[in-house]
């Protein structure tokens, strides 16, 4: 079993990086829970999380349930230079968020949407598919500012429970990149695994591909993505994906365990890799 002795974040996976080469990340925070065991307390993972953050500065960050004050954390943590889109899921805009968070010196953001994963999109909170809690998609356009290539960026979190749901989000996310023009990135807890139907749904036609596979260089094992503050094991379920369409050159990919002072900043592991934008 691999532990997290190995790794320190003072040592980024892959950290700032220069161009034209992108650095994606996505990363389920955890939510702050009102009554959660030590290992899942916001106040005893947060420096964790800000540590790894300000470490990595991701260009592109995809997050998954964010409350509001913890989206406003993530941004101090990477810093004043780091802007961010995405509300909460419920109708009112409140609840957890899924923000792509993005460093405004590498790209401009031209438009950006928020839907809903039903079949009413455009309102707000709205379930269709047999999830109990609404689920969200954010995607956003970007201009790359050292080669102007424009890229879509989306961000999401799949039902953990209703499996008809994640078959059916998924086709979504699947026809949102179709529409699309040039570049695509997809970045999300997906809450299943590699070879079921919602992840077949999503790479069967080979317009969407699955980084880890993709990637010149895998930096780590392929861990499961949801250790639950456990040591990061292989024959896990890698349930958190970087899919990109064939506009984007995956060079490298990694799923980082890194701790700060044995403290690990959520029951998820981010996964992050290094991308060049190659228009079609």
């Amino acid at each position: 079993m691999t532990t997290y002795a190995w790794f320190m974040v003072d040592s980024p996976l892959i950290g700032p990086i220069d161009e034209p080469e992108l650095h994606v990340m996505t990363y389920n925070i955890r939510r702050r829970m009102p009554r959660p065991r030590r290992a899942d307390r916001w106040t005893h993972r947060a420096p964790a999380l800000l540590h790894m953050l300000s470490t990595e500065q991701p260009t592109i960050l995809g997050v998954q349930e964010a409350l509001p004050d913890q989206s406003d954390f993530i941004g101090h943590s990477l810093g004043s230079h780091y802007r961010w889109v995405g509300s909460g899921r419920d109708a009112d805009g409140t609840g957890e968020a899924c923000p792509i968070f993005y460093d405004a010196r590498r790209v401009e953001l031209q438009q950006w949407r928020q839907v809903a994963l039903s079949d009413t999109p455009r309102v707000p909170g709205s379930r269709s598919w047999g999830n109990r809690i609404p689920r969200i998609l954010v995607w956003a356009l970007f201009a790359d500012l050292a080669t102007g290539t424009e890229f879509r960026m989306l961000n999401t979190h799949l039902d953990h429970q209703s499996r008809r749901s994640r078959v059916r989000a998924a086709g979504m996310v699947r026809q949102l990149v179709d529409a699309s023009i040039g570049p695509a990135i997809v970045t999300g807890d997906f809450n299943t695994s590699i070879g079921t139907t919602p992840y077949s749904e999503l790479v069967l036609d080979g317009k969407l591909l699955d980084a880890w596979v993709t990637a010149g260089t895998q930096l780590t094992p392929a861990w499961g993505t949801y250790p639950n503050y456990r040591p990061p094991t292989l024959g896990r379920k890698r349930i958190d994906w970087i899919l990109t369409n064939g506009g984007v050159d995956v060079r490298a990919i990694g799923i980082n365990p890194a701790t700060l002072a044995g403290v690990v900043g959520s029951d998820h592991l981010p996964v992050q890799a290094r991308v060049v934008l190659t228009p079609r």
